[in-house]
């Protein structure tokens, strides 16, 4: 999915957590959100949203204003956890690996650490309104430190131009972003989107872990989609279906690793493959999990001032920064990133991160279990043109770093090429080292090569889903969310995949709503 304008929210997030909420409810105290160990065996309802996250919140919220919605989320509430919640705390909810953390950990055949969550013709003005619609609830204009003023300063001094000020538009040039912190040091999430849901049209259930999507076959013209199976925490199955009334639907809003691992497990992906793993083919889908695609970060963010140059690689920084590691081993997170809450500290971080990217990988099942990590391969570099990219921005930050305006946060006894030999020599990934890293950009990039969260891909659009994220083939079923897309900003895509999730809930109410006048026609 490529759009004409990203509007982003330039701060650095961990994929899709659960998110809830209402017209007449504030966050937290929501009375639709449960344990889905309280859920009803059996239950029906007009929508099915599989994944409270980026999207699926702010699709449930829409949706519930003319139907209702379930909301079916693998994960727990962001609220009353001081990890998710509070700006100090933040870089720990990342670092956790525990089982109840709101991240689970996995690592890619490329060797890189990564973490997913426990959770067409566009119409440009409606764009506009849902980017508005997101913004009024999760976005925040956020403090520049003394840090971030520099390399701002450093950017523009080193042509990463024009001084775009503070903007939620995605422009060529150095800018300030918006920040999901608001000034308290508070935390937004797309959770606080369901404070626009219908209380009464919505219901949201934790710790539900979708099994499979139910298909009708029998007096069909194609496979259509009537219900899922899931499991709570404690075992138990459950059972939840679609009303019999024309244009309801079930809506994967499960994210780049679970949308297309949620569609194998259903019977739809690669022939072989689903045979391979014992599961009955319900359609013969090759293009499921292909696609997939990171784009890759290098550092020598929580990312608030940004330079976007126009060969495709994006500068961005944090303040703060320390470095915590488990002895011997590769953080859970880019190790800049750990530890970068603490502003007492004189310095910061810089990385690259490119767009696109070019390079495309895959993912497949390990097994049929569906809380376990699909295995997910990004090929990092692959094609020559991301490495151009991330060489351009590696010495577009050794520039910054030798201007006059970070000249006050510089060692004299450490050049750059001394920092770039320290991260060389950092746990980042469990990707081989070779010596010339030091001395080649090229090398350096494909040896510290780390994520940023953003990956995307599985379900692209043109591919799996239709232009209105129809899945191809089959009946009743839909795909919204980053997976879908066939490529990310630089920046953090976060706003543009809730503004994905507000658009789709009222392009298919009014869908919805046509349809019912054609009926009574």
């Amino acid at each position: 999915m490529y759009l004409q304008r990203w509007r982003l929210i330039c701060v650095f997030a961990v994929i899709s957590l659960f998110h809830g909420i209402c017209n007449s409810q504030k966050a937290p105290d929501y009375t639709f959100v449960h344990d889905a160990v309280s859920a009803p065996s059996v239950s029906y309802h007009d929508y099915i949203v599989i994944g409270g996250g980026t999207s699926g919140c702010p699709l449930a919220a829409t949706l519930s204003q003319g139907a209702t919605v379930l909301v079916l989320e693998r994960g727990g509430s962001p609220y009353g956890n001081r990890n998710i919640e509070n700006l100090a705390n933040f870089a720990s909810s990342i670092a956790d690996i525990s089982p109840n953390s709101p991240s689970q950990q996995f690592v890619s055949e490329d060797g890189v650490v990564n973490t997913r969550a426990r959770e067409a013709g566009w119409d440009e003005k409606l764009v506009e309104k849902s980017y508005e619609w997101v913004e009024r609830k999760v976005a925040f204009k956020p403090p520049v430190l003394a840090w971030q003023s520099a390399v701002r300063d450093g950017l523009i001094e080193v042509g990463v131009t024009p001084d775009n000020g503070f903007t939620y538009e995605h422009l060529f040039g150095t800018k300030t972003g918006g920040s999901i912190f608001d000034g308290s040091g508070h935390r937004h999430t797309a959770a606080d989107l369901l404070e626009y849901a219908h209380p009464n049209n919505t219901a949201v259930y934790l710790f539900a872990t979708v099994h499979k999507i139910l298909f009708s076959t029998v007096g069909e013209r194609r496979p259509r989609a009537y219900g899922v199976i899931f499991e709570d925490k404690a075992g138990r199955m459950h059972g939840a279906y679609l009303r019999k009334e024309a244009g309801n639907e079930i809506i994967l809003s499960a994210g780049a690793m679970g949308s297309p691992q949620v569609l194998m497990l259903s019977g739809i992906g690669p022939m072989q493959h689903l045979k391979d793993h014992g599961l009955k083919v319900l359609l013969d889908q090759p293009m499921v999990g292909q696609g997939m695609a990171d784009n890759p970060m290098n550092a020598v963010s929580l990312i608030e001032v940004v330079g976007i140059t126009r060969f495709g690689s994006y500068i961005e920084t944090i303040s703060g920064s320390g470095f915590v590691y488990q002895t011997g081993q590769p953080g859970m997170m880019p190790p800049p990133a750990i530890g970068f809450m603490n502003m007492s500290i004189r310095g910061g971080i810089i990385l690259e991160k490119i767009e696109g990217p070019i390079s495309k990988g895959h993912l497949e099942l390990r097994n049929t279990k569906p809380k376990d990590n699909p295995s997910v391969t990004f090929n990092y570099f692959k094609d020559p043109e991301d490495l151009r990219k991330c060489v351009l921005g590696m010495k577009t930050i050794i520039d910054v770093l030798n201007s006059k305006a970070m000249s006050s946060f510089r060692y004299d006894d450490m050049p750059v090429e001394a920092l770039i030999s320290m991260m060389e020599g950092l746990p980042v990934n469990l990707r081989p080292r070779h010596l010339t890293a030091a001395i080649s950009l090229e090398q350096f990039c494909i040896d510290t090569v780390m994520t940023i969260w953003h990956y995307h891909g599985g379900c692209q659009v043109g591919r799996v889903v239709d232009r209105d994220y129809k899945v191809i083939g089959v009946d009743s079923l839909r795909v919204v969310d980053g997976s879908t897309f066939n490529a990310s900003p630089g920046t953090n895509p976060q706003a543009t995949v809730m503004m994905l999730g507000r658009y789709m809930g009222q392009k298919i109410l009014q869908e919805r709503a046509a349809n019912r006048v054609k009926t009574v026609k």
